[in-house]
């Protein structure tokens, strides 16, 4: 394993781990990284790690500066003063930091943790998943659909079907990894990478003899890729020729063709997995195909393909919901190694990651790096204890967890960010007429605001309507997890926070004119929560004021 500060590159296992915990990262973004830390200390062009990684194919070079914006941001890295990668403008990039070689996975200052082999809570999706595979090798084509929220384990349940695939099916796998913002500018880029690993794959010559005689508008010099029209090869007929020399590939052996992260996809991929559900002719064909609703640039388009094909049963959905407790227990044993968890552990784990896996994964490793768990004892005889207090339920998120929330935060548009920001002012669940007072907006354009950001974030949903005093209604809302409601609170400037708090509280008085005690705590403490004291206990003093008494009531 390769050592490089509180980072381990596993190798074997194809992961990145920060302390023996281990990181989520996509297959491409890791041989980037693999590749700069097995060449440390020298240039690396911008052309050699196109031609490492995508060898033969084309690949705009933005693709680069996007897999090393998403490196910096899980390293936490600082691009004008690097620790781990810098950048040589014009020229390519530089591993700088020391790299050691270090026997075993999943290990840190206090011991090892063990490496779970296989995903838990999935059984069912599991064998649901490996019964669509058998399907297809019995020459039924199939396209699934994976869905579920970032961090739910949409890929670890690809990745272990695929590791458990009986070897007598001889299946042929490729992989195409969609990356944000590419879609929009290189057609077909997650298709051409899967076929680049069909071509380069030790059935890569029949791969591509099929490609040349059937589709020979996707095969340029020998075995360089592309998907450019030409007046000879209008896109219809590319698309069709695709088609037919997949199904060729899949006639003798099953083809299973991985696309990660669709909801990042351009239009034309869409089209090609469209197609390919639609023909008629037997193929031992299967597209497995991952991504997260309501989150992309393209989420009509997608959605719109699924339903279609659902409506005609041209395609199945494999909807991944959060683990239930036992299985994040489960989760915790396999990642520290242990059957008994230290008492409290799991209770509190679940709570804080409400049953994502790469929240608890990021929780547990929180809780080792700041040694309230600690391995203890030696050998055999070593195991994981607590050694200090959980934190509060509010005291803050996870170092890294908290980076790769605010990456995707960081997508939407400000307005939209300061949607979301003065929503977390509130609790968990926030109405619209709090959102708007705090922005100092119109309630019925920030109704609108928020209808269409529900719509499109899997993190944010609309849960219903509530009566206001005065007659009128407003919509609220809830952060499906409270972690990024936790996020978006403590990213706003505390000078900001407190304005919006403090009008959100005067809101709720004109709300609740001659009611104001119904509403004195919850006043209270968004003035609290804008360090205004005096407000604060003004507020509570007078909801707790006897009632004056009326003229004649004796």
């Amino acid at each position: 394993m390769k050592q490089f500060q509180s980072f381990g590159l596993d190798t074997s296992n194809q992961c990145l781990l920060r302390d023996g915990a281990p990181i989520d990262l996509a297959p491409k973004p890791f041989a980037v990284l693999r590749y700069m830390v097995e060449n440390p200390g020298r240039l690396i062009t911008h052309d050699e790690l196109l031609d490492a990684l995508w060898p033969e194919t084309y690949v705009q070079p933005q693709v680069l500066r996007t897999y090393m914006l998403e490196l910096r941001k899980v390293l936490g890295d600082d691009a004008s003063q690097p620790r781990f990668i810098q950048t040589l403008p014009k020229r390519g990039y530089r591993f700088v930091a020391p790299v050691t070689e270090r026997a075993g996975a999943h290990q840190n200052a206090a011991g090892p943790v063990a490496s779970s082999a296989e995903i838990v809570g999935r059984e069912q999706e599991l064998s649901g998943l490996q019964a669509q595979i058998l399907e297809a090798a019995s020459g039924q084509r199939r396209v699934v659909f994976i869905t579920g929220e970032s961090g739910i384990g949409k890929t670890a349940l690809v990745d272990a079907c695929c590791r458990q695939l009986d070897p007598s099916l001889a299946a042929q796998m490729a992989h195409g990894q969609c990356v944000q913002g590419v879609g929009a500018t290189e057609e077909y880029y997650p298709v051409t990478e899967a076929l680049s690993q069909l071509c380069a794959s030790p059935d890569g010559d029949d791969a591509c003899a099929v490609l040349s005689r059937m589709a020979p508008a996707w095969l340029g010099n020998g075995r360089r890729l592309k998907a450019a029209t030409s007046p000879d090869a209008p896109q219809e007929r590319m698309l069709g020729d695709l088609c037919a020399a997949l199904e060729e590939l899949a006639a003798e052996k099953p083809l299973i063709l991985i696309f990660e992260d669709l909801h990042w996809a351009d239009d034309c991929t869409l089209h090609l997995i469209s197609a390919l559900a639609r023909r008629r002719a037997p193929a031992r064909l299967i597209v497995l195909a991952t991504y997260c609703p309501q989150d992309g640039s393209i989420e009509n388009s997608l959605q719109d393909l699924q339903q279609d094909l659902l409506r005609r049963h041209l395609c199945v959905e494999l909807a991944l919901a959060r683990l239930k407790k036992a299985a994040v227990s489960e989760l915790l044993s396999r990642e520290l190694g242990q059957a008994v968890l230290p008492p409290g552990l799991a209770d509190f784990v679940y709570q804080r990651s409400e049953g994502n896996p790469l929240f608890v994964l990021a929780i547990v490793e929180h809780l080792i790096a700041e040694r309230i768990l600690v391995r203890r004892g030696a050998d055999g005889a070593a195991h994981w204890q607590q050694c200090e207090p959980f934190p509060e339920m509010e005291g803050g998120v996870p170092g890294q967890l908290a980076r790769m929330i605010g990456v995707v935060i960081e997508r939407l548009s400000e307005d939209e960010q300061r949607l979301l920001e003065a929503g977390s002012l509130v609790t968990v669940a926030f109405p619209a007429w709090a959102v708007a007072a705090a922005l100092e907006k119109d309630l019925a354009e920030t109704e609108e605001a928020c209808d269409a950001l529900a719509r499109r974030l899997h993190f944010v949903v609309r849960a219903g309507q509530d009566e206001l005093p005065d007659g009128s209604s407003s919509a609220f809302y809830v952060f499906a997890h409270g972690l990024y409601r936790e996020v978006l609170y403590q990213r706003q400037a505390v000078a900001r926070r407190a304005r919006r708090h403090v009008r959100i509280a005067e809101r709720l008085g004109e709300l609740f004119a001659g009611r104001e005690a119904d509403v004195a705590r919850e006043r209270a403490m968004h003035y609290e929560a804008a360090g205004d004291w005096d407000r604060a206990a003004s507020v509570l003093q007078a909801a707790a004021a006897p009632a004056p008494l009326h003229a004649g009531v004796c």
